[in-house]
């Protein structure tokens, strides 16, 4: 899967910062060593990845909490204090002192648009930069931008677009810099996820990846592997740790155990302390898949046919694996809700298990997807 990245996006245009200009892409047998950061809002994840096809192997990997107020949606609010965190994650590292890094889907806008077939980069740029003005709200000169391509089909190539807004990026350049970390790569989170998650088969299902995070959910539509759509909402799992343990009295590993061993099927049903918390945040986030499932299931164009039929809802992030939730979102939406393998693109469980228990690891589907980048 050719992966859309940011990093080439910093040698790409013309017209880039000096500091954004040092990221640009290099073949893959040159990348260096290097971890997948995935930063948000509370913590920061990393993974290490090393080896080739389905015999890689897990290096290092760790989750570390960030202060409040640090990365506010998606957003550095204090460079600093994200590079001194970053920066003892270095520490953790083994050595390695290069990264591939996330930016939030928040900022991030992504689209598909057609273009000629046979057209060259900097003809599709330059495409691409005519449709800003009409599709994003960001003027050119103040964004970076990206393409990959999907399908051809009757002449032209379906591609999908990501921009960003360049300060937001510039900030993380700047935080990883101060850090002592040579940042190989950005790229938006649903492309790093469509990494660890996706075959890239030509026939692979056009699927609705749902990031049900701490504070927030990332949505994405996923075409080949690609994302043509991304959204965030504010439904979180924090909401119900917190009534968890209120109602229960639990300490934070017992609220993870409760979540993943009973969740929407606790003992005593509706009756149970903290199921009106956990049965909330389910039906506000299944309300939300099943609005976004249904949009795009249902779009047609211009001669009435089907465009991109969703068949297939993919779970991820801390907060999907809520007992019940897969067949709580697979009965609003009739179609299969999954929590898809993570590990599928790094090894073949005959032959290795990585060190990350199965739930533990829909939390690093984002670092996981990162890492594979340099592979």
């Amino acid at each position: 899967m050719n992966a859309s990245s940011f990093g080439g996006m910093f040698g790409g245009l013309a017209g880039i910062s000096g500091a954004l200009a040092r990221w640009f892409p290099m073949p893959k047998a040159l990348f260096p060593p290097a971890a997948g950061v995935d930063v948000s809002d509370s913590s920061i994840k990393w993974i290490v990845l090393g080896g080739s096809g389905k015999g890689k192997r897990v290096h290092s990997f760790g989750n570390e909490s960030i202060a409040e107020g640090i990365v506010e949606n998606g957003i550095v609010r204090d460079i600093p204090a994200l590079a001194k965190a970053l920066g003892e994650m270095k520490t953790k590292l083994g050595g390695i002192e290069c990264a591939h890094a996330a930016l939030p889907e928040e900022a991030a806008y992504v689209f598909s648009m057609h273009v000629p077939e046979g057209s060259s980069r900097a003809q599709i740029l330059s495409m691409i930069e005519f449709e800003l003005e009409g599709r994003v709200p960001i003027q050119p000169s103040a964004a970076v931008y990206d393409f990959d391509v999907i399908m051809k089909h009757d002449g032209s190539e379906e591609i999908g677009v990501v921009v960003f807004p360049r300060d937001i990026a510039e900030s993380y350049v700047s935080a990883f810099s101060a850090a002592g970390m040579r940042l190989l790569s950005l790229e938006v989170e649903a492309n790093s996820i469509a990494r660890a998650v996706s075959s890239g088969a030509p026939d692979e299902p056009i699927t609705l990846l749902v990031d049900f995070g701490r504070l927030r959910t990332g949505f994405a539509v996923l075409k080949r592997g690609i994302p043509i759509f991304t959204s965030t909402v504010g439904v979180g799992g924090e909401m119900i740790d917190k009534v968890i343990a209120e109602k229960r009295a639990l300490s934070p590993e017992e609220i993870v155990a409760f979540k993943n061993e009973q969740g929407l099927l606790a003992e005593g049903g509706k009756e149970s302390p903290g199921m009106d918390a956990v049965a909330g945040a389910a039906s506000a986030l299944a309300d939300e898949v099943a609005r976004h499932y249904h949009y795009w299931d249902t779009r047609r164009n211009e001669r009435g046919e089907r465009v991109t039929p969703v068949e297939r809802v993919f779970l991820v992030g801390g907060s999907g694996n809520l007992k019940g939730l897969s067949d709580y979102v697979a009965a609003r939406v009739q179609a299969k809700a999954l929590r898809p393998d993570v590990w599928q693109n790094v090894c073949s469980f005959d032959e290795y298990i990585p060190p990350i228990e199965r739930r533990a690891s829909l939390q690093y589907a984002t670092a996981i997807g990162l890492a594979l980048r340099g592979l």
